[in-house]
């Protein structure tokens, strides 16, 4: 068997936030969480959050960048927070010369 680590794609979502209540968010993770294992193109990894809100990040990675961001747009084009979003896409691990782009919600 291979001992290479499995090469990993990743879309990461920077978003603006500004809801006291983190209720929206989490409701929007288990969408997002359903989905990708519904249509089983990845895995959704978790958040981070600004103290105040005011802005966050999502993570989810998988072995096609481009899948895993078409399967869940349909779902973060539903969500106003998401409006503005800019979704980076990394073709590839970490620490390697990979293509990546960079779109908005």
């Amino acid at each position: 068997m291979d001992n290479q680590p499995i090469k990993e794609h990743a879309v990461i979502i920077y978003f603006k936030y500004g809801i006291e209540s983190l209720d929206p968010l989490y409701n929007l993770e288990d969408k997002l969480t359903g989905v990708i294992i519904e249509k089983k193109v990845g895995k959704y990894d978790g958040h981070e959050i600004a103290m105040d809100n005011s802005d966050g990040s999502l993570y989810m990675y998988g072995p096609d960048a481009e899948t895993l961001f078409k399967a869940i747009k349909p779902t973060l084009e539903d969500c106003k927070f998401m409006k503005g979003a800019r979704v980076y896409l990394r073709f590839g691990p970490i620490g390697e010369e990979t293509k990546d782009i960079e779109v908005e919600i």
